[in-house]
């Protein structure tokens, strides 16, 4: 019984990654969506361009966080954190949340968060790229960017949610016998 069970789950593991490497495949025949050079916030509420975050490998990748107020987005930039050095050795990323400035920097530190954070507080950067579909109602995700011939471009782009691939905790847990067992995340753990 368990080595027919077993072989399923291989089978079903397969055909993930068949169809994770068709999604990947997929996104890199989309077309470049040039996008404006958005004005972002830093911690001392100091005007920074989307080209400025660029490094000489010319792409970005741009984590779409709701903010403070969303316990779900903190779960993910809390697993970004400890992705911090890899991801930085191989591309340049940065959390853009709604938050102002001084509300990021006190969150971050109060949760040990290293990576930089800027704020679209002031700027329709979210509802363009479709993560604000009404005023004031977020959606997490992240935006691929690449900077050519002097021009910003968006390359791919996807929605977080619960159980996805960006956040690894959901696919542990999935291997408990009572899976999350009704467990949320927190702003604050004990």
């Amino acid at each position: 019984m368990n080595k027919r069970i077993e072989e399923e789950i291989d089978v079903l593991q397969a055909e993930i990654k068949a169809k994770q490497k068709e999604i990947s495949d997929l996104r890199s025949q989309l077309e470049l969506e040039e996008v404006k050079d958005y004005s972002l916030l830093d911690a001392e509420g100091n005007s920074v361009l989307l080209s400025s975050l660029f490094d000489e490998r010319n792409e970005l990748l741009v984590i779409h966080n709701m903010g403070k107020q969303c316990s779900y987005c903190t779960l993910w930039a809390d697993g970004f954190n400890g992705f911090a050095k890899p991801l930085t050795d191989r591309v340049p990323f940065v959390v853009v949340s709604p938050d102002l400035p001084e509300v990021q920097q006190a969150f971050a530190a109060s949760r040990g968060w290293t990576f930089p954070m800027l704020s679209s507080n002031t700027s329709s950067f979210f509802a363009d790229l479709g993560f604000e579909p009404k005023p004031g109602i977020y959606y997490p995700g992240v935006s691929a960017f690449i900077r050519k011939d002097n021009k910003i471009y968006r390359t791919a782009h996807d929605y977080f949610g619960a159980g996805d691939v960006y956040c690894s905790v959901w696919h542990l847990f999935d291997l408990l016998p009572n899976k999350h067992g009704g467990w949320h995340p927190k702003i604050e753990y004990k």
